[in-house]
C-alpha cells in the first residue's frame, strides 16, 4: 500500500494517489450518465426530508485536537443529519450525518445557509466552515448567510466512520522502507497488501461493505439534498473547493432544479478520467516546484540551491538518502523518504508555504527531519497526540467507489513509471505504489464515471481557477465553466483554490456573484 495521495483538497494535503495507468490518459468524451439508485416509493424518503434539526454544543463533536479547536469557535452550533445508509432500502438501516452552522450576524438582511465543502474526498466540512468564521463575520458571507458545513458520509463527525488502519498501523506504514516496484515478488507483495487494506476496511467499519458501497459521491450529494431541506432551504447556495467541486456539479445533474448558486473553486474536470488526472497532477507539482526553486534562488541560504536548472539534482541529494536512513526528527520519530515527499508537496498547496519548505530542507541538511515531518504530519491530519483523522480512509474509499479501476497489475507498475515521469523531483528512483494498487482490490464495485454533466435548467456556476494551481489544473475550470454555461474567473497566483484566501479581487467577484447572483465580465483575471 502507497503514501500519499494527492489529494483533491483545499485543506493541505504523494505519489499514494500518483498511480493509475496513463495507457488511455485521455479525457472521456459523453459515456452513459450514471444512473441514480432506486428508490421504490418516493413517499419513503419523506421523514429524512422533513426532518427537524437539534442544534447544540459542538464540542461533542469533535473527533480530534483539530476538530477540537475548530468547534471551539465562538457561535457554531452543530446537529447530526440522518439518512439512509442506502437510498434503495430508504427503509433499512440509517446513519448520520455532522452538520455544523454560524448563523447570519444580520438576520433582517439574511438570504439563507452557504454550504460548504472544502474537498479532499474525506475532507471535514464542519472543521471548514468552523474556520471560515473569523474571515467572513464582518462580510457580506457572514452578515446575511448562515455558514454551514458538513462532514460527508463515512468522514470526522458523521457516524459510522470508515475506519481502516489504527494510528499505530498508520504511523508504521509511514516508515516502512518500499520495495522496488518492479519485480514480480515486489507487484505480489503490494497485491497482498492491498487486499489486507481493504479487509481491514470492510472489517472496521460499521455495516462493513455495504457502508463502502453507499460511501460515494453518488450518495453523497444525495444527503446534501436532504441537508437543504432540513436548512429550511427552497434551494441550494453552495461553496465547493477542489473534490467539493465534484460534489457541487454531481449534485447540480442530481438535482437542476434546486440550485440557487455555486461558486466551484479549483475544478475537477467532470469527463476527465482518473489517468489523465493524476498525470496532470504530477505535471502540476512539477510546475510548482520549479517555482519554488527560481523564487528560492534569489535568495541567500537557498536549499536548493542559486540554479533552478540544478535543483531537482539537488533535492534528490539531500532526500534520497532518507530511502536507507531516515532523519531524526524529535520525540523519538524518524523522518522517512515519503514522510520527506509528502511534506514537501504539502507546502506546495501554496506559495505562502514555501519559506517553511526552504527551512525545513536546509534543517534536513544539517540531519534534522522534524519541520519536514511536521508538514508532513499536517497533510495526514496526525495531531501530536498520535491520532489521525478519518482523512486518509475516507479518501481511498471514496475515490475507489468513485472511479472505474485498473485491476491489471503490470498496467498499474506502468502507471506508477509514466506518473514518477511527470514529477522527476519527486522521484526516488524506484516507482511509487499507491491509489490503483488499493483500488484494484477494492471489494465494492465503482458507482460512477467520469462523463459530459447533462444539466438542463441549472443556474450558471462562478467558477474560479488559478493559473499555477498544483492540484487541479486551470485548464480544468475553464473546461468545467465552458460544460456548465457558467462564468470564469481567473486568479493569476501559484496555489490551490483562492476564494476567502484573501485576495480582494477574487473576493469581491465571489461574494457579488453569491449575494446577487453577478457574474464577472467575461475574461476577468485577478492578479496574486
Amino acid at each position: 500500500m502507497g503514501e500519499m495521495p494527492f489529494r483533491h483538497c483545499r485543506l493541505p494535503a504523494v505519489l499514494g494517489l500518483l498511480g493509475v495507468a496513463l495507457l488511455a490518459c485521455t479525457p472521456v468524451q459523453a459515456p452513459p450518465r450514471p444512473q441514480p439508485s432506486p428508490v421504490s416509493d418516493v413517499h419513503a424518503l419523506d421523514r429524512f426530508y422533513e426532518q427537524a434539526l437539534s442544534w447544540g454544543d459542538c464540542r461533542s463533536y469533535a473527533t480530534g485536537e483539530q476538530s477540537a479547536a475548530a468547534f471551539a469557535t465562538p457561535g457554531v452550533e452543530c446537529a447530526r443529519l440522518t439518512v439512509p445508509l442506502d437510498y434503495a432500502k430508504p427503509e433499512g438501516e440509517t446513519i448520520t450525518v455532522g452538520v455544523l452552522r454560524h448563523k447570519a450576524a444580520d438576520p433582517a438582511d439574511r438570504i439563507g445557509s452557504l454550504v460548504v465543502n472544502p474537498g479532499g474526498p474525506g475532507g471535514s466540512g464542519m472543521e471548514a466552515a468552523a474556520r471560515l468564521v473569523p474571515t467572513v463575520k464582518g462580510e457580506a458571507i457572514g452578515l446575511r448567510f448562515d455558514l454551514v458545513g458538513f462532514d460527508p458520509r463515512g468522514v470526522g463527525a458523521s457516524e459510522p466512520r470508515v475506519r481502516c488502519l489504527t494510528d499505530a498501523e498508520r504511523d508504521a506504514e509511514r516508515q516502512r522502507h518500499p520495495g522496488d516496484g518492479t519485480s514480480p515478488e515486489s507487484a505480489a507483495a503490494w497485491t497482498a497488501e492491498a487486499r489486507d487494506f481493504a479487509a481491514k476496511c470492510v472489517q472496521r467499519t460499521e455495516h462493513g461493505a455495504e457502508m463502502l458501497a453507499n460511501v460515494g459521491t453518488r450518495d453523497v450529494v444525495k444527503d446534501l439534498d436532504v441537508l437543504r431541506a432540513a436548512l429550511g432551504e427552497e434551494k441550494l447556495s453552495y461553496l465547493g473547493y477542489s473534490y467539493g467541486t465534484q460534489i457541487g456539479y454531481s449534485y447540480a445533474e442530481a438535482f437542476p432544479s434546486r440550485v440557487r448558486a455555486m461558486v466551484l473553486d479549483g475544478a475537477i474536470d467532470p469527463t476527465e478520467d482518473e489517468p489523465h488526472s493524476l498525470l496532470s497532477q504530477g505535471q502540476g507539482f512539477t510546475r510548482a516546484f520549479g517555482l519554488f526553486a527560481a523564487e528560492c534562488a534569489k535568495h541567500a541560504g537557498c536549499a536548493t540551491g542559486q540554479n533552478p536548472a540544478q535543483a531537482v539534482e539537488t533535492f534528490e541529494n539531500l532526500t534520497r538518502p532518507l530511502l536507507t536512513t531516515p532523519a531524526a526528527a524529535g520525540g523519538g520519530r524518524k523522518l522517512s523518504y515519503d514522510d520527506a515527499m509528502t511534506g514537501v508537496v504539502e507546502a506546495m498547496y501554496s506559495q505562502q508555504s514555501w519559506p517553511n519548505l526552504n527551512a525545513a530542507l536546509n534543517l534536513l541538511r544539517a540531519g534534522d527531519g522534524s519541520l519536514l515531518l511536521q508538514l508532513a504530519d499536517s497533510y495526514y491530519e496526525r495531531g501530536q497526540d498520535g491520532k489521525y483523522s478519518s482523512l486518509q480512509d475516507s479518501y481511498y474509499a471514496v475515490r475507489c467507489v468513485d472511479n472505474p479501476r485498473v485491476a491489471d497489475p503490470a498496467e498499474i507498475t506502468g502507471i506508477h513509471r509514466q506518473l514518477l515521469d511527470a514529477a522527476p523531483f519527486l522521484d526516488g528512483g524506484r516507482p511509487d505504489e499507491g491509489e490503483p494498487d488499493i483500488c484494484a482490490a477494492w471489494p465494492v464495485p465503482s458507482t460512477s464515471q467520469p462523463h459530459r454533466p447533462f444539466l438542463p435548467g441549472v443556474p450558471a456556476p462562478l467558477v474560479i481557477s488559478t493559473v499555477n494551481d498544483p492540484v487541479t489544473s486551470y485548464q480544468s475550470g475553464v473546461n468545467l465553466a465552458a460544460e456548465m454555461r457558467g462564468g470564469l474567473l481567473t486568479y493569476e497566483g501559484a496555489q490551490h483554490t483562492a476564494f476567502l484566501h484573501g485576495n480582494q479581487c477574487v473576493d469581491v467577484n465571489g461574494l457579488a456573484y453569491l449575494v446577487d447572483g453577478t457574474l464577472p465580465p467575461d475574461g476577468t483575471r485577478c492578479p496574486a
